[in-house]
């Protein structure tokens, strides 16, 4: 995709399912891809995809501007950053204010945090791309989930307002908003709620247009072009990468 080589994308939560695909296919792109990630040191994993393994965690903030000083002696200025990172937690109604906290430390306040210094170097650069993780949990609701749909929400207010911020600096925030996909986020929930996973995948496919689960690469796609000049003319947007779940 235009616009892709040679420039550095960092992507937060980069060692789960949706942000290693993403990584992965940055790097096949020619990016110079950083993954950040909270887990134990992975360099092997990020090598395996061309990629520099950073531990991070995106809730501290007074430890962000110093990755990214380091990021920037070692690869250069960041130009692209996927905020992937995410938690969830199964609770509907009955959540506790600690659970609301956990969620909210990373999927709302994490990836501001982040973001905002990413921005510093972006605006040196005098553009870059974001690229925000929503969901269809941003659109809809679904019983047992309240905790992880409001954040999902709120990462929509987000990129509204960081796209009208960042547009006089000619840097882009879209939300890519994937569907059911078949992750081990997927898998958790099967757990969580004691389903069977043949059974709930089935059932989830049924619901949806194409009949099936989506693929972390096909998310992937969608996020590479959101990050590319090919997606130059869109700032503030949102992409439903859903199989037509919502559209039922």
């Amino acid at each position: 995709m235009r616009g892709l080589k040679d420039k550095v994308a960092v992507v937060t939560g980069g060692l789960g399912d949706l942000g290693y695909a993403t990584a992965q296919r940055l790097a096949d792109e020619g990016c110079r891809v950083a993954v950040l990630d909270t887990k134990r040191d992975e360099r092997d994993l990020a090598r395996a995809i061309g990629a520099t393994y950073w531990q991070a965690d995106i809730t501290q903030a007074d430890a962000l501007s110093p990755v990214f000083d380091q990021l920037t002696d070692r690869l250069g200025p960041c130009a692209i950053l996927i905020n992937s990172a995410a938690l969830f937690v199964f609770k509907g109604v009955e959540a506790s204010l600690a659970d609301f906290q956990r969620v909210c430390s990373v999927n709302i306040a994490g990836t501001s945090l982040v973001t905002h210094a990413a921005v510093e170097h972006m605006k040196r650069l005098k553009g870059g791309a974001i690229v925000n993780f929503s969901s269809i949990s941003g659109f809809i609701a679904q019983p047992g989930f309240a905790t992880y749909t409001a954040t999902k929400f709120a990462v929509r207010g987000l990129t509204r307002a960081w796209a009208q911020e960042l547009a006089p600096f000619g840097i882009r925030v879209n939300t890519i908003c994937p569907g059911s996909i078949y992750t081990s986020a997927f898998l958790k929930r099967c757990e969580a709620f004691g389903k069977d996973v043949q059974t709930e995948d089935a059932r989830e496919s049924e619901t949806i247009l194409l009949k099936r689960q989506g693929r972390p690469e096909e998310v992937a796609s969608a996020v590479a072009f959101l990050a590319s000049d090919e997606a130059s003319y869109m700032t503030g947007a949102d992409l439903l990468v859903d199989g037509g779940y919502i559209a039922v």
